[in-house]
């Protein structure tokens, strides 16, 4: 199993042993789970070398679950507590306002099982009768609801990425290099439903056999000559469809998609007297084969620039490639440098000095260090002295490195629009990261204009996570963009896709919004620990959706033109 299958076992564990109310338990797994996400390395080595009880919160009992679950692809324990709960109880736990505890108690107190249960709980108001609920309760709940309802049970693109694509090299380990990752996966997209997996093969019997073999399948669902589903040990669907390797390319691109895509892209096929399937581009009869591998063929004989996925969801994208008019994306080896990383000195799991490390190690020409500020408390914020001391250890790092290292600070947006650092604190800094991390709930006016005083205040260089959403559990925050987009170009401040998998804020729509009104974008991490530096293939995928090319991202521009623009010595807008 990956260490993220790993960490999110561990994470049920926590939530049904808070569900039993065993609070020592329910840490002790949570630390794990948060141990595991830390490692900059396979647990399988980890475990080899006898260095599994060094991970921070396991010790041997957790040691010997962890064992079990790679040596198993599950956990007798874990199916045992799942069975002491009804199973809609985890969809319970899903929606903001509930989690673990409220789950257990709503449970007892109401019998509440499922979902259902639970919106018909909530509309009926017998929730807000209980001690310490209330009407305003109610409404969160069912706001919940309908978030959870929304996004249904789909993945973040993270996870489906760490599913997909070790499920994709078991495959091509095994013989079989005509293999990929399709559907909504490979465009991308903020969330996925299914792994989707196409391989080109004359020997479909084989691979169909490689595949149900994965050592994380728990069950096989349909089993086909050219498709296949089964059932991951974690619940996810996964399908794999095997197509002849002379129609590989097509295949490839039908089953990419998106729908829409795919249906404008046969009708111009038919008006060029041609035929477009997943088998390939044929002649009008649909008999003889034009085009099938590779996937590149089918779009030039179609007489359009081949087209990134990214960009295949039907937003102009066939209409520019016919004119020649497709932008040249922006490619993860433009960005020069992540300016949105945490350290221990506020709520990151690095120090300093491991975390520009790290950095340089992706090749990296600078990096920005930017800890929280003092009012978020949660997040243990630097008060002024510690960051203006934080400054000085950050310069000396740099000169013994020899790498360049910028001090920045993520600052909260205060309530009423106001940077949470005097001036005086704030001109210190190389660049200020401006975000809104409290009072989510303000009217969209009341928003709008304490985003806008931020960044008329002259001090703010990014605007952080711009509509504060959080995938599946949080939805943006009322804000006008258009507004706070003029602004920002006004002000020559740049508006972040930060890549956290369940933000990925500005979004792709935002994200072309943006160029379409000159505003700069920066692509960054926000990482908190080094493997968070991995989140930046998921701010290029979603700044890639967005059309946007390296001239539009902040962070594609060499050290000394950036410290330009930081610094407001130039005269070139952003």
């Amino acid at each position: 199993m990956s260490n993220a299958e790993i960490a999110q076992m561990l994470h049920e564990f926590a939530d049904l042993m808070e569900l039993q109310g065993d609070v020592f338990k329910q840490n002790a797994y949570r630390r794990a789970a948060r141990g595991v996400e830390a490692l900059e390395e396979d647990i399988r080595q980890v475990i080899e070398e006898g260095r599994l009880e060094q991970i921070p919160g396991v010790g041997k009992g957790i040691a010997l679950r962890i064992r079990e679950m790679v040596e198993t692809g599950g956990s007798k324990e874990l199916e045992k507590l799942r069975l002491s709960f009804p199973p809609g109880l985890s969809e319970v736990m899903m929606v903001p306002e509930v989690g673990p505890r409220t789950a257990a108690r709503l449970y007892r107190e109401l019998g509440v099982t499922n979902l259902e249960q639970l919106k018909r709980a909530a509309m009926e108001h017998r929730i807000r009768e209980l001690p310490g609920f209330g009407e305003r309760s109610e409404e969160n709940i069912l706001k919940g609801i309908d978030l959870v309802e929304r996004h249904g049970r789909r993945m973040l693109l993270s996870d489906a990425l760490a599913k997909g694509e070790a499920l994709a090299e078991h495959v091509r380990s095994s013989g079989f290099p005509l293999v990929s990752v399709a559907g909504s996966m490979r465009r991308m997209r903020e969330t996925v439903g299914d792994v989707d997996i196409l391989v080109g093969t004359d020997r479909p019997d084989e691979a169909m056999k490689v595949f149900v073999s994965y050592p994380h399948v728990e069950s096989t669902i349909v089993r086909g000559g050219r498709k296949t589903s089964v059932r991951l040990a974690d619940g996810t669907q996964a399908d794999m469809r095997v197509v002849p390797e002379a129609s590989y390319g097509a295949a490839l691109q039908y089953f990419t998609g998106s729908k829409e895509h795919n249906i404008k892209l046969r009708r111009l096929a038919i008006r060029k007297g041609l035929r477009l399937n997943e088998y390939g581009l044929f002649d009008a009869s649909g008999n003889n084969l034009v085009a099938g591998k590779p996937e590149e063929e089918i779009y030039r004989l179609l007489g359009l620039q081949p087209m990134p996925p990214e960009l295949r969801e039907d937003r102009g994208e066939i209409e520019a490639a016919a004119e020649g008019r497709l932008p040249v994306l922006v490619e993860q080896g433009d960005i020069r440098g992540d300016l949105h990383i945490h350290t221990v000195m506020s709520d990151g799991h690095g120090t300093m000095r491991e975390m520009v490390m790290a950095a340089m190690k992706r090749g990296y020409e600078y990096v920005g260090l930017t800890d929280h500020s003092a009012s978020l408390h949660v997040a243990h914020g630097l008060d002024d002295d510690e960051l203006l001391a934080s400054i000085e250890q950050a310069h000396r790092l740099g000169d013994e490195l020899g790498f360049p290292i910028l001090r920045g600070a993520e600052v909260d947006i205060l309530e009423d629009g106001t940077l949470d650092y005097p001036k005086e604190v704030l001109d210190q800094l190389d660049y200020v990261i401006g975000s809104v991390h409290t009072r989510f709930k303000m009217g969209v006016d009341e928003m709008t204009e304490r985003v806008v005083r931020a960044i008329r205040s002259g001090r703010m260089n990014i605007l952080g996570h711009p509509t504060g959403r959080l995938l599946g559990r949080r939805e943006a925050y009322s804000i006008d963009l258009d507004t706070v987009m003029d602004e920002a170009r006004e002000n020559r401040v740049a508006l972040e896709v930060n890549g956290f998998p369940d933000r990925l804020d500005l979004n792709d729509v935002n994200c072309r919004k943006a160029k379409e009104k000159g505003v700069m974008v920066v692509l960054n991490t926000d990482a908190h620990r080094e493997a968070n530096l991995s989140n930046m293939r998921l701010a290029v995928g979603t700044a890639r959706r967005g059309w946007l090319e390296p001239e539009n991202v902040l962070n594609c521009l060499p050290y000394s033109q950036l410290k330009a623009v930081l610094s407001r010595k130039t005269d070139e807008s952003i």
